[in-house]
């Protein structure tokens, strides 16, 4: 971990505010020692915050049962976004957190500048059993005083949806070999991406992929260093490798290649099988998004939806989640107990079967459930899922995220990639987005 991150906190301090001034407020009655176990004569009732589709619900009840004395309480927020406005709000009162809180990646920065309103799971053994993850999955959740705050779950390397049905008709390669070797294979780029967009926009005279938003976001997290440097200071403002991705987005969307789509909308799901885009970034998780929203819009595996072992730009993550325990937790030694089970090998293999949720646990990676087929790998034309999500997670590399990189993706380049799509040019919605910086004040 950099050990330069205590400055960066220093500075996240001035960003988290009440945040911060309220970590040391709210901690809760008990401890690891004087805690009682749970059992059919001390119950336990444990409430539970996720968000999107992680792939856990499933298994409170076989938890459940495995720990007489325990219920599970869970609540599953829409998005990652709504969660984080969710967990603020709480954290700022001092009350109304979860015994058990799931928390993105891209939340980090602010979760570090009040790391000691959680639980140092250290105390529950989770240094014993560090190995078991992928070792930057443990760095990210570890502050600078050492504390583990958060057991990992899933991961998100990144490869291509896209519908065969719809490239074939376009005269494009749709055998999944054949659409990596489109793209470039090893040596993929987004400037090959955007060619082959255009090509596919001219042939069939349909968008290309859904939305910018997503693949800004795409862009932006396989970059050595994002909307941060690894310092901490702001890194947009002359920061070339940004804005010529930028100027290659807006290329693209001027080019009809954007659908506009409203994003974890789709039009209910409808624009997965009415032919409205046929490609999008996906990270592993992503995968049970897109069967549930074709499934909410009445079609099925005969849709035409695969995987493709590829990304422009080389390997990419995005997202990832950790379980954390709030400090607030009146039993946070049940807590931390259930937080480590959902995150065992097991419980990640059964959640990767679920919802593509790909494993952060090295065991669950080469686990059956992960490689082999499932009812997921089949909705997508039997793709081999969990071998190309293990072949796209090589390489990559964990990037700082600062106290406001999930404000500045949402609130400042949200809007601007909106605007691209709704035929802004890219100057202009380039300096809408600064000035859009300046307003909130974004350190």
């Amino acid at each position: 971990m950099d050990i330069s991150r205590t400055s960066r906190i220093a500075k996240a301090a001035a960003v988290a505010g009440s945040l911060a001034l309220l970590a040391t407020g709210c901690g809760g009655s008990n401890s690891a020692a004087d805690e009682q176990p749970a059992s059919a004569d001390n119950p336990v009732t444990l409430t539970v915050t996720t968000f999107g589709t992680m792939g856990l619900d499933a298994l409170y009840a076989k938890y459940e049962s495995q720990n007489p004395g325990v219920k599970i309480q869970a609540t599953n927020i829409d998005t990652g976004g709504n969660a984080l406005t969710d967990w603020k709000t709480k954290q700022a009162a001092g009350a109304g957190l979860p015994d058990v809180q799931a928390v993105e990646e891209g939340w980090l920065g602010q979760v570090m500048a009040v790391s000691d309103s959680f639980a140092d799971l250290r105390d529950y053994g989770a240094g014993e059993i560090s190995s078991q993850w992928v070792d930057w999955k443990v760095q990210q959740a570890t502050d600078d005083e050492g504390r583990i705050i958060g057991y990992g779950t899933d991961i998100g390397p990144m490869g291509l949806c896209y519908n065969a049905d719809l490239y074939k008709k376009a005269g494009l390669p749709s055998e999944r070999d054949a659409v990596a070797e489109l793209f470039g294979g090893d040596n993929a780029t987004w400037e090959k991406f955007v060619d082959v967009g255009k090509d596919y926009v001219k042939a069939s005279d349909e968008a290309f992929y859904d939305q910018s938003g997503f693949v800004w976001n795409s862009m932006v997290n396989q970059l050595g260093e994002g909307y941060y440097k690894t310092d901490g200071t702001l890194n947009i403002e002359g920061n070339t490798q940004l804005r010529e991705r930028w100027d290659l987005l807006a290329d693209a969307a001027s080019n009809g290649l954007s659908s506009g789509q409203t994003q974890w909308d789709w039009g209910k799901g409808q624009a997965f099988i009415d032919g409205s885009f046929a490609t999008m970034p996906c990270p592993g998780w992503m995968l049970g998004v897109v069967k549930g929203q074709i499934e909410g819009a009445g079609g099925d595996a005969a849709s035409g939806w695969d995987f493709a072992d590829v990304f422009p730009g080389g390997p990419a993550n995005w997202g990832g989640t950790f379980l954390t325990v709030p400090t607030t937790s009146e039993h946070p030694a049940e807590a931390a107990k259930l937080a480590q089970w959902l995150t065992s090998a097991e419980s990640q293999a059964a959640a990767f079967e679920e919802a593509g949720a790909f494993p952060s646990s090295l065991e669950a990676q080469q686990s059956e459930a992960v490689t082999g087929a499932n009812e997921l790998s089949k909705f997508f034309n039997d793709a081999p899922i969990g071998t190309i999500l293990a072949s796209r997670a090589e390489g990559v590399k964990a990037q700082f995220k600062g106290p406001n990189d999930s404000v500045i993706q949402e609130q400042v380049f949200g809007p601007a990639t909106i605007a691209l799509d709704s035929g802004t040019d890219g100057q202009s919605a380039w300096n809408d987005a600064l000035s859009t910086l300046k307003n909130l004040d974004i350190k």
